[in-house]
């Protein structure tokens, strides 16, 4: 199988069921995420709550991470996935349930608001065993040759479900309404639970099985902080992301901002995920493993540049094109990073490496959710956007600067000696 060809993952029989579930479950928890935080601003009307629904996520999902891959990298995948999901969906059901007519007649605001965090903090949980046990099920479904072609088809797919999660999610709030907004993201998980079922148990690959947890979490942060190009990505993805990410306020500019109500709501957040979802096709033909570094640090810069176009503009589909950009830009950063880190990691350490992606990657989404809202609530959201691309395009120039091994990182050699491995 040529390393060249663009649908080298999608040959593979089990890849396609894999992706077919993850577009089910990323579909509705991308629906869930636009819904919950529409509902939350709509009962408060203060942006601050938005970010703590952020801060509600991050707290589980930053602690149990390292521990979380250390489960994964000693634990059975295919199982474990499916009891995670059995998990989310039971969140799901929770959801749904706090926004039916009942519960909004008989139950305070303050009470439903509290339920809905207290939620999310057990999604937070849950949220530190996916990142870890779909990296690493992935590695053992596809030949590691082309790792390359099955990450960008993974992230593609949980990029498409998260533009059609957040597109239908605006619209299903003016179309059939909150609670049965979610009750659909409810089918969505469930069905997904009975899809992995489809996919064959794995062999555990971790030949240290029953090591230490201190011993195993040491040696997971001992191995990213030791791999400069690993390192790198990540602290860079970290920072714009913490800093540059405006999901999490989204809804304030629909509302009021640039006032255009919940479709608009819904096409602010599709633009974003539509972008990936463009690019990331497109590195499908177009190899980035040449300049890889460099092509990183550029995509980061473009996505600063549109996050302060985006803030600035009073313009809803002027608006829309920013973030469409800063999206495109952030989906061939996370195209490059995947692709760094499914090259670089052992086979034995891919659930703690994941995890430590997560800590650095995965959480500052939430993190840098409780930050949008909090500068929201305290210099507006216009400065608050303006202020974090700004703080992104620091970075860039910083690690682009001091951090020379991911500067002038090139993955051609490493493709090629995973072509002749296999």
């Amino acid at each position: 199988m040529s390393k060249t060809d663009p649908y080298a993952a999608l040959r593979i029989k089990e890849f396609n069921i894999f992706l077919l579930l993850r577009l089910f479950l990323v579909f509705g928890w991308s629906m869930q995420f636009i819904v919950i935080e529409w509902q939350v601003y709509s009962i408060t009307k203060d942006p601050l709550s938005l970010g703590i629904i952020g801060l509600m996520e991050i707290i589980p999902a930053f602690t149990m991470a390292l521990f979380a891959g250390h489960i994964v990298d000693q634990k059975e995948k295919r199982n474990l996935f499916a009891l995670c999901i059995a998990a989310f969906s039971l969140i799901s059901l929770g959801l749904f349930l706090l926004t039916t007519e009942d519960v909004i007649a008989n139950w305070s605001t303050h009470s439903i608001l509290y339920a809905i965090y207290a939620l999310v903090f057990f999604g937070g949980f849950l949220r530190s065993f996916f990142g870890p046990i779909i990296f690493s099920l992935v590695a053992l479904i596809v030949p590691k040759k082309i790792y390359p072609n099955a990450a960008t088809w993974s992230t593609s797919t949980w990029k498409t479900a998260a533009v059609l999660g957040a597109l239908f999610g605006g619209f299903f709030i003016s179309w059939i309404g909150v609670d049965k907004t979610l009750c659909v993201v409810f089918v969505l998980v469930v069905i997904s639970f009975f899809l992995v079922f489809l996919i064959s148990k794995k062999p555990i690959l971790n030949k240290k099985i029953g090591e230490p947890v201190k011993e195993s979490l040491k040696g997971g942060i001992r191995f990213v902080f030791q791999n400069k190009a690993i390192l790198g990505a990540l602290t860079l993805d970290m920072i714009a992301v913490l800093f540059g990410g405006t999901v999490a306020i989204l809804s304030v500019f629909a509302q009021d901002v640039l006032e255009v109500g919940s479709e608009g709501f819904g096409i602010l957040n599709a633009s974003i995920s539509l972008g990936s979802i463009i690019t990331m096709f497109a590195t499908t033909y177009i190899p980035i493993s040449k300049n890889t570094g460099k092509k990183l640090l550029i995509s980061v810069f473009i996505f600063g540049v549109s996050i302060i176009g985006f803030g600035l503009s009073n313009i809803f589909w002027l608006s829309v094109l920013m973030l469409f950009i800063s999206g495109a830009a952030d989906g061939i950063s996370m195209i490059i990073r995947q692709t760094i880190l499914q090259l670089k990691t052992p086979d034995d350490m891919r659930g703690r490496v994941s995890s430590v992606n997560s800590m650095f990657v995965g959480s500052s989404n939430e993190l840098g959710a409780f930050e949008s809202g909090l500068a929201a609530k305290l210099v507006g959201p216009v400065a608050a956007v303006v202020f974090g691309g700004t703080m992104t395009l620091i970075t860039v120039f910083t690690i682009g600067a001091k951090n020379p091994v991911l500067r002038d990182l090139d993955l051609t050699e490493d493709m090629y000696a995973n072509e002749i491995e296999d």
